[in-house]
């Protein structure tokens, strides 16, 4: 791997470490679907400028509402499950918890693609299923039925992940492709379009006990444009430059990354918990992953 690659993989491992960090800033004060929607939105704000710069042709190919709707399985519900997790869990919490995403691809996969499940995705999964046992019944924050929900969330939001993966194969890559800066541009739209709504109504039904200051909406814009569009192109470029397998090691390092974070900023607790439900699931994710001969 080329020293240029390492730093763009350190680089989008530190930006999504933050964005647990900018969540749980934000979701506490806005509310869970506030939050997401406003994600999206200024994700899709800012890729539109970004393809706009650098003069990409629109041409989705008739693949638009393929695309849009993969923005709600992989960007909208996932940001809202994120944002749950936000009002109850840790940052470090939620971003270990996003290391599962492998592990989830191969239950789906076996479950609803007709992937084989060969010993070393069963035992990717028992050591995963393991780490995540560990970090919430013995992390610094006391077990409760609150935090086996955001625990669920964040689980919920990693299928996601692991569904849209499938699905974009199906969807995207298997009926000619399509540029994946119009890829993420779709994506953001379509979930921007499909949370308004629900955005809407809730606002007006609950409406939000204060929208925060200058302070939360810098984190907001930080969310949005750097933890969201300035990262989908970095992870494309990644892709582009070492493969999508090689790509899959940012999920790796984005724990460390969201866990130090959490504690230089919002002064959470680091105990022996954080370290060896993650090392479990760092096990998992590279029992899954490792090259074969």
């Amino acid at each position: 791997m080329k020293s240029a690659d390492m730093v763009r993989l350190l680089a989008l491992s530190a930006i999504w470490g933050a964005s647990f960090l900018f969540m749980r800033i934000i979701a506490p004060v806005l509310g869970a679907l506030p939050t997401a929607f406003f994600r999206v939105f200024f994700a899709a704000t800012g890729l539109v400028i970004i393809l706009i710069v650098m003069r990409t042709r629109w041409d989705f190919k008739g693949k638009l509402g393929a695309v849009m709707t993969l923005g709600l399985i992989n960007s909208g519900i996932p940001f809202v499950m994120y944002s749950i997790a936000a009002q109850i869990l840790p940052a470090g919490y939620s971003a270990i918890f996003n290391a599962t995403t492998p592990l989830m691809g191969i239950l789906i996969g076996a479950l609803f693609f007709a992937e084989k499940i060969t010993p070393a995705k069963a035992t990717g999964v028992i050591l995963g299923i393991s780490g995540v046992v560990v970090l919430t019944r013995t992390g610094p924050v006391e077990m409760s039925a609150n935090v086996l929900m955001g625990a669920g969330a964040c689980l919920v939001a990693t299928a996601c992940y692991g569904l849209a993966g499938f699905l974009t194969k199906r969807w995207i890559s298997e009926k000619g492709g399509l540029d994946s800066k119009l890829v993420a541009l779709g994506s953001q739209i379509g979930a921007t379009v499909l949370l308004l709504p629900l955005f809407a109504y809730t606002t007006n039904a609950h409406p939000v006990a204060s929208w925060g200051g200058s302070g939360l909406w810098l984190a907001m814009a930080g969310l949005g444009l750097i933890c969201t569009a300035f990262a989908y192109i970095l992870y494309f470029q990644l892709i582009a430059n070492i493969g999508p397998v090689k790509s899959l090691m940012v999920t790796f390092l984005i724990p460390p990354f969201g866990v130090l974070w959490g504690a230089i900023f919002l002064g959470e607790q680091i105990g022996w918990a954080h370290a060896v439900g993650g090392a479990l699931i760092g096990m998992a994710v590279w029992v899954v992953l490792k090259p074969t001969k």
